[in-house]
């Protein structure tokens, strides 16, 4: 994956949400998301967050069908 495209999938998943300082829920749990997204290869993105209830911070991994969508709807744009 290209330097363009990993920005281009870090845009559109900030777009979903992604980002620092953001609130999600994610895997049956609500966390505070510390960092932008962090991708390693086209299929494997992650997010340090802190989840709120235990205050304990964890690496998310963005599940690989919301990447999927992001990396379709950025080439068809």
């Amino acid at each position: 994956m290209t330097s363009d495209a990993n920005r281009d999938l870090c845009e559109r998943l900030k777009q979903l949400g992604f980002t620092r300082e953001s609130r999600m829920k994610l895997y049956g749990e609500e966390f505070e998301l510390l960092t932008d997204p962090l991708i390693v290869t086209s299929s494997v993105v992650f997010v340090d967050a802190i989840e709120r209830k235990s205050r304990q911070q964890r690496r998310l991994r963005i599940p690989l069908t919301l990447v999927k969508m992001a990396t379709r709807e950025n080439r068809a744009a």
